[in-house]
This record gives structure tokens, sequence and C-alpha cells, in this order.
């Protein structure tokens, strides 16, 4: 997991600073109050207790595990930076619209421009009422780089959908397309954003964060790197509900079985710095959508145990226990980070444990093979 939040992250960070310097040289940064089409809000806010600052890392050692295995309150704590991974991607994703609409987009537009960043032709559409995976939105923004349009991808870098009022909408990103150079180790990485600001699922606005492709470290120097994440995150009232799955296709933690999904369900008060979170740790290829199965059968307790008692069949049940003794669900969180599992601190959590007992992750099998395509 070493430097994954950097490697997640960097390049769409890049692609914000591009973006902003970009169409500061098309359009006129002076405007004190610029209109423009594109929305203010497009992402919604993950508390902190669920969400850590990217610090945890993936390899962790004590005198009782190897340098590559995870104790079970340490898949709690790596929960907390796949979280992370897609509230950042969110915000950054969010801050590169924000940076346009600053410069009073507000009509149909075709422009090609010089890059400052990689120093390459990028051209930018903007259209009125088009369609994307079979819905019609009032508009949209398509950022391509003009070298390589006649590759495969199209050469695209960025392309948003969306409406207003309410504001309704995808954003896309490529970052390798959108700085060549500086990028390039993003390879085929791919973030989606889809953003409802008044949910039809019974939530006052949610968003759907989705990673596709991206580039997995060697599996002898990080195996936790992961390959693709989808996350739902809900927001009503006070309380954010969050859940769906990271793979990580080199994942082993006592035995030569690798290939497995962090599979989560999570809330947190904005409001409070209290989170709590449930995981499961099913093959990357489980075709199962219940939640039972992906919680409860594949629980840290249970995969941990059968891991165990494989590699190690003559350990004592005293020895077992107290190495399992905080893998029980759901694990607590502070804005500090993991705090407990199995057992709550006091009744401070009680509406949040009702809360995540309605929710499911994503089918194992789905996230492992996700996709994300421009139009």
């Amino acid at each position: 997991m070493k430097n994954l939040i950097q490697k997640t992250i960097r390049p769409v960070l890049a692609s914000f600073v591009l973006v902003a310097a970009m169409m500061a040289c098309e359009q006129n940064p002076t405007a004190e109050q610029p209109t423009s089409i594109l929305p203010e809000k497009f992402s919604v806010d993950i508390p902190s207790s669920i969400s850590n600052n990217g610090n945890v890392s993936g390899r962790i050692s004590n005198g009782r595990q190897t340098e590559d295995v995870l104790k079970g309150d340490d898949i709690y704590k790596q929960l907390e930076l796949f979280i992370n991974i897609g509230d950042r991607s969110a915000e950054l994703v969010e801050a590169i619209i924000g940076s346009i609409r600053q410069h009073n987009i507000d009509k149909n537009t075709i422009l090609t421009y010089q890059s400052d960043e990689d120093n390459r032709a990028k051209n930018l559409v903007v259209v009125e009422s088009d369609e994307y995976e079979g819905v019609t939105y009032q508009f949209s923004l398509t950022i391509t780089d003009a070298e390589f349009e006649g590759n495969q991808d199209g050469g695209y870098a960025m392309q948003i959908f969306w409406n207003n009022n309410p504001v309704k909408g995808v954003a896309i990103i490529k970052p390798a397309n959108l700085d060549v150079i500086h990028d390039a180790d993003a390879g085929e990485g791919i973030f989606k954003i889809e953003y409802d600001s008044e949910s039809d699922l019974g939530y006052d606005a949610h968003m759907i964060v989705s990673i596709a492709n991206l580039t997995l470290e060697e599996a002898n120097i990080d195996p936790y790197s992961m390959r693709t994440l989808k996350m739902f995150v809900g927001k009503t009232g006070d309380i954010v509900d969050v859940y769906g799955n990271s793979d990580h296709p080199n994942a082993r933690f006592f035995t030569e079985d690798t290939g497995f999904n962090w599979a989560f369900v999570a809330a947190g008060y904005q409001s409070k710095d209290l989170g709590i979170a449930e995981v499961g740790l099913p093959p990357s290829g489980l075709n199962e959508s219940s939640r039972s199965v992906l919680l409860d059968t594949y629980s840290v307790r249970n995969v941990f145990t059968e891991q165990i008692l494989t590699a190690f069949p003559n350990v004592t049940q005293d020895l077992l226990d107290l190495y399992l003794m905080n893998t029980n669900g759901p694990g607590y969180f502070t804005d500090e980070g993991f705090i407990a599992g199995g057992i709550p601190p006091s009744n401070l959590w009680q509406e949040l444990e009702v809360r995540i007992d309605e929710l499911a992750p994503y089918n194992p099998i789905e996230i492992s093979n996700l996709q994300i395509d421009f139009k």
C-alpha cells in the first residue's frame, strides 16, 4: 500500500492544475462574479471519522507477524485509506469542475489550446443536449489530447455530462491524457464520479465513485495495491452512509491464496467525530450479492481463522483468540481512526449501527471486472 494515495490522487491533482492554467489563458480570468453553466457542487463530503488522511501503511510488522501480513484491526485501518482514496478523487474532480466554472463558460464552445503542462494541443468542446449511457443531459464538456485522438481510447482526458436545477451528472477523467508527460505513470487509470443533488434513493444527495485500471505494484513490493474501487456515498441530514468494494488482486494474508475484495459498509456523522464500519474479505472472483455472505460468511474473523488454521494447524486457541481479538465487526472509529472492534465503546454509535445493518457492498466479481468508458 506504500504511496497508494500519491499514486492514485497525484495525477488528478496535476490535471486540476492543467485545466486551471488552460482556462486562464482561454477565458477572461478577471470577471468578479462569473456566471457559468457548470455546477458549483459535484460531490458528497465524507466524515473524517471513516476517511483518514492516507498515512496508514499497508505493510505492517510486529513481533507476531511477517512484513506482508495484516492483523484484523489493521484491516479496518486500511478501510479508512480506501475510503479516503474515493473521497479525495471526488474532491479533486469537483475542483477541476470548479476551476472551469470560474471562467464563465455559458454556451457551446469549441477551442484548441496548447497545454502549459505537457506543451501538447488539447481540444475542448462544450455542447448542449448530450447523451451518455442512455441518459440525455443538458450539457457536456469534453477535453481530448489532439495527437492521441487516433488512439484506441480516442485521446479522451475528461468528460462531464450534467443537468442543472437540480444538479445531476457524471464526470470522467483519464489523467494520463490530461498531462501526457508528468502523468504517464497513471497508465490506463480512470476515475468516474456520478452525482445527484436530489437523490431518488432516499438521500438528500448521493454520489458514486468508481476507479478502474490502476497500475498494480509488484506483488513482492506491495501485495495490497488496489486495482479498482466502487463506492456509494449518501447523505441524509447529519449522517453519511458509505458502502462499496475495493479490489486487490495480489492481496494475501497467511496462505498462498491471492485476490481479495475489501467489501464494506460504513456510516458517520458530519457534526460528530464518530463512525462505524463492517468489512468482509471475499475472494475477488466471488459472484455473490448477499450481504450475509459478503460480510458474515467472509467476515474478517472467519477468513483469518480459516487462513491461520490452514497455514498453522498447530496454533493454540489462546494464541488464535489473542491475534483475532479486534477482528469482530463492526469497527468503531473517531477522527483519530479505528478504536475498537465488535463491542461498542459506548452507546454513542447506536444510531450508526442501525444504519449499516441496511447497507450491503457490491458483488465482488463486478468490482474486480469494473470498466469505465468515455462516450
